[in-house]
Protein backbone atom coordinates (compact mmCIF):
# COMPACT_ATOMS: atom_id res chain seq x y z
CA UNK A 1 0.00 0.00 0.00
CA UNK A 2 2.65 2.38 -0.97
CA UNK A 3 1.38 6.01 -0.60
CA UNK A 4 0.98 9.23 -2.47
CA UNK A 5 2.90 11.90 -0.81
CA UNK A 6 1.39 15.15 -1.14
CA UNK A 7 3.67 18.22 -0.98
CA UNK A 8 1.66 21.70 -0.73
CA UNK A 9 2.17 22.80 2.61
CA UNK A 10 4.89 24.48 4.87
CA UNK A 11 3.35 23.96 8.30
CA UNK A 12 1.35 21.08 10.15
CA UNK A 13 -1.99 19.95 8.71
CA UNK A 14 -5.25 20.26 10.57
CA UNK A 15 -7.65 19.17 8.91
CA UNK A 16 -8.48 16.72 4.89
CA UNK A 17 -11.77 16.34 3.45
CA UNK A 18 -12.88 13.96 0.97
CA UNK A 19 -16.05 15.69 -1.39
CA UNK A 20 -18.94 13.21 -1.46
CA UNK A 21 -18.06 11.76 -4.66
CA UNK A 22 -14.29 11.12 -3.61
CA UNK A 23 -12.08 12.24 -6.87
CA UNK A 24 -11.16 15.73 -4.85
CA UNK A 25 -9.17 16.19 -1.19
CA UNK A 26 -9.40 19.72 0.24
CA UNK A 27 -6.38 20.27 3.04
CA UNK A 28 -5.92 23.28 5.29
CA UNK A 29 -2.52 23.66 7.53
CA UNK A 30 -1.37 26.52 9.63
CA UNK A 31 0.33 28.20 6.81
CA UNK A 32 -2.68 30.30 5.51
CA UNK A 33 -3.59 27.88 2.57
CA UNK A 34 -6.13 25.72 1.42
CA UNK A 35 -4.92 22.85 -1.22
CA UNK A 36 -7.15 20.96 -3.54
CA UNK A 37 -6.00 17.97 -4.90
CA UNK A 38 -6.88 14.85 -7.17
CA UNK A 39 -7.32 12.12 -4.71
CA UNK A 40 -6.41 9.67 -7.08
CA UNK A 41 -2.89 10.86 -8.10
CA UNK A 42 -1.83 13.78 -5.65
CA UNK A 43 -2.14 16.75 -8.32
CA UNK A 44 -2.92 19.78 -7.02
CA UNK A 45 -5.33 21.31 -9.13
CA UNK A 46 -5.41 24.79 -7.17
CA UNK A 47 -5.30 26.81 -4.02
CA UNK A 48 -7.90 28.95 -2.04
CA UNK A 49 -6.15 32.33 -0.95
CA UNK A 50 -7.25 35.13 1.19
CA UNK A 51 -6.92 33.89 4.47
CA UNK A 52 -4.40 35.79 7.22
CA UNK A 53 -4.25 33.19 9.81
CA UNK A 54 -3.74 29.48 10.44
CA UNK A 55 -6.23 26.83 8.75
CA UNK A 56 -8.15 24.87 11.10
CA UNK A 57 -10.62 23.56 9.13
CA UNK A 58 -12.25 22.92 5.88
CA UNK A 59 -15.42 20.66 4.45
CA UNK A 60 -17.05 20.83 0.96
CA UNK A 61 -21.09 20.58 0.70
CA UNK A 62 -22.30 17.30 -0.72
CA UNK A 63 -22.46 19.15 -4.45
CA UNK A 64 -18.72 19.72 -4.45
CA UNK A 65 -20.28 23.47 -5.80
CA UNK A 66 -18.93 25.23 -1.99
CA UNK A 67 -15.89 25.02 0.15
CA UNK A 68 -16.34 26.37 4.00
CA UNK A 69 -12.76 27.09 5.78
CA UNK A 70 -12.36 28.45 9.04
CA UNK A 71 -8.95 30.36 10.55
CA UNK A 72 -7.53 31.89 12.98
CA UNK A 73 -7.84 35.03 11.52
CA UNK A 74 -11.50 34.83 13.46
CA UNK A 75 -13.19 34.17 9.90
CA UNK A 76 -15.53 31.83 7.94
CA UNK A 77 -15.04 32.10 4.34
CA UNK A 78 -17.10 29.90 1.44
CA UNK A 79 -15.12 29.47 -1.42
CA UNK A 80 -16.77 28.26 -5.17
CA UNK A 81 -14.72 25.05 -5.29
CA UNK A 82 -13.78 25.49 -9.24
CA UNK A 83 -12.58 28.85 -9.68
CA UNK A 84 -11.50 29.55 -5.85
CA UNK A 85 -13.27 32.58 -6.15
CA UNK A 86 -14.58 33.72 -2.40
CA UNK A 87 -17.98 34.32 -2.10
CA UNK A 88 -18.38 35.20 1.51
CA UNK A 89 -16.86 35.98 4.81
CA UNK A 90 -18.04 35.63 8.26
CA UNK A 91 -16.23 37.69 10.96
CA UNK A 92 -16.17 36.47 14.87
CA UNK A 93 -14.29 37.78 17.89
CA UNK A 94 -11.85 34.59 18.03
CA UNK A 95 -11.00 31.58 16.33
CA UNK A 96 -12.84 29.41 14.01
CA UNK A 97 -12.11 25.50 14.68
CA UNK A 98 -14.19 23.50 12.78
CA UNK A 99 -16.82 23.88 10.12
CA UNK A 100 -19.23 21.58 8.45
CA UNK A 101 -22.19 21.53 6.16
CA UNK A 102 -25.67 19.34 6.80
CA UNK A 103 -26.17 16.13 5.10
CA UNK A 104 -27.87 18.47 2.55
CA UNK A 105 -25.61 20.83 2.17
CA UNK A 106 -28.20 23.47 3.30
CA UNK A 107 -26.64 24.53 6.88
CA UNK A 108 -22.90 24.83 7.85
CA UNK A 109 -22.24 25.11 11.80
CA UNK A 110 -18.90 26.50 12.99
CA UNK A 111 -17.17 25.77 16.48
CA UNK A 112 -15.82 29.49 17.93
CA UNK A 113 -13.21 29.34 20.53
CA UNK A 114 -13.02 30.62 23.75
CA UNK A 115 -10.51 33.17 24.57
CA UNK A 116 -10.00 36.75 25.35
CA UNK A 117 -13.64 37.09 27.60
CA UNK A 118 -15.01 35.72 24.46
CA UNK A 119 -17.14 32.24 25.07
CA UNK A 120 -16.62 29.82 22.81
CA UNK A 121 -19.97 29.13 21.01
CA UNK A 122 -21.49 26.79 18.03
CA UNK A 123 -23.11 28.98 15.00
CA UNK A 124 -25.31 28.04 12.21
CA UNK A 125 -25.64 29.41 8.87
CA UNK A 126 -28.47 28.77 6.58
CA UNK A 127 -26.84 28.21 3.04
CA UNK A 128 -28.14 28.79 -0.62
CA UNK A 129 -25.93 26.10 -2.66
CA UNK A 130 -25.89 28.52 -5.53
CA UNK A 131 -22.89 30.43 -6.60
CA UNK A 132 -24.84 34.05 -7.71
CA UNK A 133 -27.08 33.84 -4.55
CA UNK A 134 -26.13 36.31 -1.78
CA UNK A 135 -25.52 33.95 1.46
CA UNK A 136 -26.84 35.77 4.82
CA UNK A 137 -25.05 37.69 7.01
CA UNK A 138 -26.52 36.51 10.48
CA UNK A 139 -26.85 32.93 11.44
CA UNK A 140 -30.59 30.65 12.61
CA UNK A 141 -28.99 30.62 15.90
CA UNK A 142 -25.73 30.44 18.75
CA UNK A 143 -24.98 27.94 21.10
CA UNK A 144 -23.09 29.06 23.58
CA UNK A 145 -21.07 27.25 26.03
CA UNK A 146 -20.47 28.75 29.68
CA UNK A 147 -18.70 26.06 31.02
CA UNK A 148 -16.05 23.47 28.88
CA UNK A 149 -16.06 24.68 25.85
CA UNK A 150 -16.96 22.93 22.56
CA UNK A 151 -13.75 21.34 20.31
CA UNK A 152 -15.60 19.65 17.37
CA UNK A 153 -19.22 19.20 16.58
CA UNK A 154 -20.67 17.34 13.55
CA UNK A 155 -25.04 17.01 11.95
CA UNK A 156 -26.57 14.16 12.14
CA UNK A 157 -28.86 12.66 9.48
CA UNK A 158 -31.89 14.74 8.37
CA UNK A 159 -29.56 18.07 10.27
CA UNK A 160 -31.97 16.45 13.26
CA UNK A 161 -28.92 16.96 16.11
CA UNK A 162 -25.96 18.70 15.97
CA UNK A 163 -23.49 16.77 18.42
CA UNK A 164 -20.33 18.47 19.99
CA UNK A 165 -17.31 16.99 21.46
CA UNK A 166 -15.91 19.07 24.76
CA UNK A 167 -12.91 20.47 26.70
CA UNK A 168 -14.07 18.69 29.31
CA UNK A 169 -14.74 15.10 27.52
CA UNK A 170 -18.00 15.52 27.58
CA UNK A 171 -20.38 14.91 24.42
CA UNK A 172 -23.33 16.87 23.98
CA UNK A 173 -26.51 16.71 22.01
CA UNK A 174 -28.65 19.75 20.64
CA UNK A 175 -31.36 20.11 18.65
CA UNK A 176 -30.60 21.12 15.09
CA UNK A 177 -33.04 23.80 14.35
CA UNK A 178 -33.18 25.65 17.68
CA UNK A 179 -29.86 24.71 19.00
CA UNK A 180 -31.37 23.59 22.63
CA UNK A 181 -29.55 21.39 24.69
CA UNK A 182 -31.06 18.02 24.85
CA UNK A 183 -28.28 15.44 26.36
CA UNK A 184 -25.07 15.04 27.28
CA UNK A 185 -22.47 12.30 28.64
CA UNK A 186 -19.35 12.35 30.17
CA UNK A 187 -18.16 10.41 27.13
CA UNK A 188 -14.20 10.35 27.84
CA UNK A 189 -12.32 10.78 30.68
CA UNK A 190 -12.85 14.07 32.96
CA UNK A 191 -10.76 17.13 31.20
CA UNK A 192 -9.17 15.05 28.71
CA UNK A 193 -10.11 17.00 25.42
CA UNK A 194 -12.00 15.57 22.34
CA UNK A 195 -10.24 16.42 19.50
CA UNK A 196 -12.33 14.38 16.67
CA UNK A 197 -15.81 13.72 15.52
CA UNK A 198 -16.79 11.80 12.74
CA UNK A 199 -19.87 10.47 11.43
CA UNK A 200 -20.80 7.00 9.83
CA UNK A 201 -22.19 7.28 6.32
CA UNK A 202 -25.59 7.06 7.46
CA UNK A 203 -25.07 9.58 10.59
CA UNK A 204 -26.48 7.10 12.80
CA UNK A 205 -23.37 6.58 14.60
CA UNK A 206 -20.17 8.65 15.30
CA UNK A 207 -16.64 8.25 16.36
CA UNK A 208 -14.61 10.65 18.72
CA UNK A 209 -11.11 9.95 20.30
CA UNK A 210 -9.52 11.91 22.69
CA UNK A 211 -6.89 13.13 25.17
CA UNK A 212 -7.29 10.27 26.98
CA UNK A 213 -5.74 7.70 24.19
CA UNK A 214 -9.46 6.19 23.44
CA UNK A 215 -11.38 6.18 20.15
CA UNK A 216 -15.16 5.69 20.92
CA UNK A 217 -18.58 5.05 19.20
CA UNK A 218 -21.57 6.64 20.13
CA UNK A 219 -24.98 6.26 18.35
CA UNK A 220 -26.84 9.54 17.75
CA UNK A 221 -29.96 9.29 19.76
CA UNK A 222 -29.43 8.03 22.66
CA UNK A 223 -25.51 8.98 22.78
CA UNK A 224 -24.83 5.49 24.16
CA UNK A 225 -21.09 4.40 23.97
CA UNK A 226 -21.39 1.38 21.88
CA UNK A 227 -17.34 0.32 20.93
CA UNK A 228 -14.14 1.69 22.75
CA UNK A 229 -10.78 1.17 21.27
CA UNK A 230 -7.57 1.44 23.58
CA UNK A 231 -4.41 2.99 22.19
CA UNK A 232 -1.18 4.20 24.40
CA UNK A 233 -0.70 7.33 22.64
CA UNK A 234 -3.20 10.38 22.78
CA UNK A 235 -5.25 11.12 19.75
CA UNK A 236 -6.11 13.64 17.39
CA UNK A 237 -7.89 11.82 15.05
CA UNK A 238 -10.48 8.57 14.31
CA UNK A 239 -12.17 7.76 11.04
CA UNK A 240 -14.82 4.63 10.69
CA UNK A 241 -14.43 3.05 7.20
CA UNK A 242 -17.26 2.33 4.75
CA UNK A 243 -17.36 -1.39 3.34
CA UNK A 244 -14.94 -2.82 5.85
CA UNK A 245 -15.89 -3.09 9.74
CA UNK A 246 -12.57 -0.85 10.66
CA UNK A 247 -11.80 2.41 12.25
CA UNK A 248 -8.30 4.26 12.02
CA UNK A 249 -6.89 5.77 14.27
CA UNK A 250 -4.26 8.50 14.08
CA UNK A 251 -2.31 10.82 17.33
CA UNK A 252 0.73 10.39 18.44
CA UNK A 253 2.98 11.78 21.49
CA UNK A 254 4.14 15.71 21.69
CA UNK A 255 7.95 15.98 21.55
CA UNK A 256 7.42 18.71 24.21
CA UNK A 257 4.97 16.43 26.09
CA UNK A 258 8.03 12.75 26.16
CA UNK A 259 10.15 12.55 28.63
CA UNK A 260 13.09 10.61 27.21
CA UNK A 261 13.14 8.22 30.69
CA UNK A 262 9.53 7.36 30.41
CA UNK A 263 8.01 7.14 27.40
CA UNK A 264 9.01 6.17 23.78
CA UNK A 265 8.95 9.14 21.64
CA UNK A 266 6.56 9.17 17.97
CA UNK A 267 4.05 6.42 17.96
CA UNK A 268 3.45 8.20 14.78
CA UNK A 269 1.36 5.21 12.83
CA UNK A 270 -2.15 5.17 11.76
CA UNK A 271 -3.92 2.72 13.75
CA UNK A 272 -6.35 -0.08 12.22
CA UNK A 273 -8.89 -1.58 14.67
CA UNK A 274 -11.84 -3.66 14.24
CA UNK A 275 -15.12 -2.20 14.46
CA UNK A 276 -17.18 -4.77 16.11
CA UNK A 277 -14.31 -6.87 17.70
CA UNK A 278 -12.35 -3.35 19.37
CA UNK A 279 -8.74 -5.76 18.56
CA UNK A 280 -6.11 -3.55 16.77
CA UNK A 281 -5.09 -5.09 13.85
CA UNK A 282 -2.62 -3.78 11.94
CA UNK A 283 -0.65 0.01 12.08
CA UNK A 284 0.72 2.11 8.57
CA UNK A 285 3.72 3.96 9.23
CA UNK A 286 4.84 7.07 7.30
CA UNK A 287 4.45 10.25 9.38
CA UNK A 288 7.42 12.33 11.31
CA UNK A 289 5.24 13.43 13.53
CA UNK A 290 1.78 13.79 15.38
CA UNK A 291 -0.76 12.04 13.10
CA UNK A 292 -3.50 15.51 13.09
CA UNK A 293 -5.72 14.28 10.83
CA UNK A 294 -7.56 10.79 8.62
CA UNK A 295 -10.12 10.89 5.93
CA UNK A 296 -11.51 8.02 4.57
CA UNK A 297 -12.05 7.85 1.01
CA UNK A 298 -16.02 7.54 0.72
CA UNK A 299 -16.25 4.71 -1.60
CA UNK A 300 -14.11 3.12 1.09
CA UNK A 301 -11.44 2.34 -1.31
CA UNK A 302 -8.66 4.33 0.88
CA UNK A 303 -7.59 7.16 2.99
CA UNK A 304 -5.58 9.65 3.21
CA UNK A 305 -3.63 11.28 6.80
CA UNK A 306 -2.13 15.15 7.91
CA UNK A 307 0.87 15.29 9.67
CA UNK A 308 2.37 17.60 12.31
CA UNK A 309 5.59 17.09 9.35
CA UNK A 310 3.16 19.28 7.03
CA UNK A 311 2.94 15.94 4.94
CA UNK A 312 -0.49 14.60 3.23
CA UNK A 313 -0.61 10.60 2.40
CA UNK A 314 -2.99 9.43 0.22
CA UNK A 315 -3.18 5.48 0.43
CA UNK A 316 -5.49 3.41 -2.26
CA UNK A 317 -6.18 -0.40 -0.41
CA UNK A 318 -4.71 -3.03 -1.98
CA UNK A 319 -6.57 -6.42 -2.24
CA UNK A 320 -5.71 -7.94 0.62
CA UNK A 321 -7.62 -5.24 2.56
CA UNK A 322 -11.40 -5.91 0.82
CA UNK A 323 -9.94 -9.80 1.11
CA UNK A 324 -8.95 -9.88 5.29
CA UNK A 325 -12.02 -12.26 7.05
CA UNK A 326 -11.05 -11.21 10.36
CA UNK A 327 -14.89 -11.71 11.45
CA UNK A 328 -14.70 -15.43 10.58
CA UNK A 329 -11.27 -16.28 12.07
CA UNK A 330 -12.37 -14.51 15.20
CA UNK A 331 -15.43 -16.51 15.19
CA UNK A 332 -13.45 -19.64 14.62
CA UNK A 333 -11.12 -19.28 17.30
Amino acid sequence: MRPILLQGHERSLTQIKYNKDGDLLFSTAKDHVVCAWYSVNGERVGTYKGHVGALWTVDVDPATTLLATGSADNTIRIWDVRTGKQLKMWEFPTAVKRVEFSEDGTLLLAVTEQRMGHLGTVVVFPITVDLEAEQVDEPNFTITFRESKATVAAWSYLNKYIITGHEDGRVSQYDGKTGELIRDVQAHELDMQITDIQMAPDRTYFITCSKDKTAKILDVNELKVMKTYVTDTPLNTAALTPKKDFVILGGGQEARDVTTTSQRQGKFEARFYHKIFEDEIGRVKGHFGPLNTIAVHPQGVGYASGGEDGYVRVHHFDKPYFDFAYEVEKMKG
